[in-house]
């Protein structure tokens, strides 16, 4: 399509975030399948040249288009890519572009996504708060993201019971099997907390 339509920058932001997003794919899962979050991944495994050209397309989309919805998607991607360890991420940075995302294109993931970061930034007390917001809508109640997110804030805030609850509602709605084994880990673990 870029080749094909060389203005549609909306095509140039999309192939940027695939490339960004594939990049990563070699360290998603440990040698025994188990997922791995974006802090526990090698990122020896990233492929750089995947990245060196999504930084360029998402680059070239932005400058041509300004802030469309996959480039801006993509400009998340490009500063996770940049990042040299998880520690470095610019989440700060991220936090905007969803700002920027949620204006452009709303949906209740979105804002899934951008609780997430803002949970980064400003703990996740703040990210909670923002879930509690999120859950009221409804639109998610099937969407085991949601309270694997829930889990998450409420394990890093100690809150072992409800990060129990919130775990075992995510891994009776996650089908993926990679995801149903973090989810079980992690389930133990807060339950392990309980006893």
């Amino acid at each position: 399509m870029c080749e094909l339509l060389p203005r549609e920058t909306e095509a140039r932001g999309l192939l940027a975030l695939m490339l960004l997003h594939d990049s990563r794919r070699e360290a998603r899962l440990s040698a025994s399948g188990d997922l791995l979050l974006l802090e526990e991944q090698d990122r020896n495994k990233w492929n750089q040249e995947q990245i060196r050209e999504g930084l360029v397309l998402t680059e070239s989309a932005l400058r041509d288009a300004g802030p469309t919805p996959y480039a801006v998607q993509a400009a998340i991607a490009a500063i996770h890519a940049r990042a040299a360890r998880h520690q470095d991420t610019d989440w700060p940075q991220i936090v905007g572009l969803y700002d920027v995302l949620l204006r452009i294109q709303p949906s209740p993931v979105v804002e899934l996504n951008r609780a997430v970061a803002v949970a980064m930034v400003q703990g996740a007390e703040a990210g909670l708060r923002l879930l509690e917001e999120l859950e009221k809508g409804n639109e998610l109640r099937d969407y085991h993201l949601l309270p694997a997110a829930r889990g998450d804030f409420s394990r890093r805030l100690e809150r072992w019971p409800d990060a129990a609850d919130a775990y075992r509602h995510a891994l009776r709605l996650a089908s993926n099997d990679a995801e149903r084994r973090f989810l079980a880990k992690r389930l133990a673990a807060a339950e392990e907390q309980l006893q």
